[in-house]
């Protein structure tokens, strides 16, 4: 299996989170689907990317893809 980039989910998170784009790319697919649904609904998904895509990009929180496979740089 291939590493995924930290960098890269990091970033689709903080300019695309509130579509759960990066949670596509990592392989969380219902979680993303979720996110989709919050921002639609509740307004808090696109906050929500942008946190995770900060800490994503910090090392923080989510640091597998859903795979197991630690982020690559």
């Amino acid at each position: 299996m291939q590493q995924k980039s930290k960098v890269v989910a990091g970033l689709l998170g903080i300019f695309l989170g509130g579509f759960g784009i990066h949670r596509f790319y990592l392989g969380y697919t219902m979680i993303g689907v979720f996110q989709i649904l919050a921002t639609f609904f509740l307004g808090a998904g696109a906050l929500w990317g942008l946190i995770e895509g900060i800490l994503i990009l910090c090392g923080q929180g989510i640091t597998t893809d859903a795979n197991g496979v630690p982020l690559g740089e």
